[in-house]
């Protein structure tokens, strides 16, 4: 039934639990499961400080993306350990455009994404990820209670 899923994570421990429970759904479907992070654009300027303050051999590891990085290689580890075919996804810009754009590119059959931020006022207000994706997506969506 699902073959492919996306799943956004910001390294936060509801977004953790999301992909925690997409990979458990990918396990049991033998699904490929695609980690996908967004990151804010950071100025060249401050890039070029950040790696004088690196060793020379090691500047190249500077970069806007690099934080992000970092966390889908953690999480994507622990996941490749459990058995499950991983793809890591680090896009610029809007969290909810990227899962969208994944997921659109990927010809993905699932998002999973959490609840957080879709309570009270605040899902009319300011548009959150899981409200957003909801109502845009190319797929089927499963919000998943995270808090």
């Amino acid at each position: 039934m699902f073959s492919s899923i996306v799943v956004g994570t910001d390294g936060s421990s509801t977004a953790q639990e999301a992909v925690r429970q997409a990979a458990e759904l990918a396990k049991r479907l033998d699904a490929l499961i695609y980690i996908v992070s967004a990151y804010e654009p950071v100025s060249e300027g401050r890039l070029r400080g950040e790696r004088q303050q690196v060793p020379e051999d090691l500047q190249w590891m500077v970069n806007p993306r690099e934080d992000v990085e970092q966390a889908l290689r953690a999480g994507a580890e622990a996941l490749q350990q459990d058995g499950l075919r991983v793809e890591t996804l680090a896009r610029e810009g809007d969290p909810a455009d990227a899962i969208l754009d994944v997921a659109e590119e990927k010809d993905a059959d699932l998002i999973v994404v959490g609840n957080k931020g879709m309570t009270g006022a605040k899902r009319f207000l300011l548009g959150s990820v899981p409200n957003k994706v909801s109502h845009h997506a190319p797929c089927s969506v499963m919000i998943i209670r995270t808090t």
